[in-house]
């Protein structure tokens, strides 16, 4: 999977998760097209990906076997990194720890883990 297609997984998971869990409206932004996403935001969609991919590979796939919750906590952790990176002195809401997360955010945090799990052959 080349660098764009993993951040456009991420992207499109993301959306499919807001979807599924938030309750009632989400705000435009959150199901934003990957077409109409703004470059840092692809950027770091790209990192994560990597950034999962890598922690698979680098604990011989034993990552699969992290709890839905810890496959979630990752995302969240490395997204929050990117956040930093992007915008140097980000709003609190976008570097929140896990525990201040809705659970919409951290079920979908957790799916995007799974779908990127689920393209890395195993191995």
């Amino acid at each position: 999977m080349t660098d764009t297609e993993g951040a456009r997984l991420f992207r499109e998971t993301w959306i499919a998760g807001v979807g599924k869990h938030y309750p009632g409206e989400p705000k435009a932004s959150y199901v934003t097209p990957w077409e109409d996403t703004p470059d840092w935001e692809r950027q770091a969609a790209g990192a994560v990906y990597e950034q999962v991919r890598h922690f698979i590979g680098l604990s011989a796939g034993h990552a699969r076997r992290l709890t839905r919750e810890q496959k979630g906590r990752f995302v969240a952790t490395c997204w929050t990194a990117q956040m930093y990176k992007h915008f140097g002195d980000p709003k609190p809401g976008y570097v929140a720890d896990w525990a201040d997360l809705p659970d919409w955010q951290k079920e979908t945090d957790s799916d995007i883990f799974e779908a990127i799990e689920a393209v890395i052959p195993a191995g």
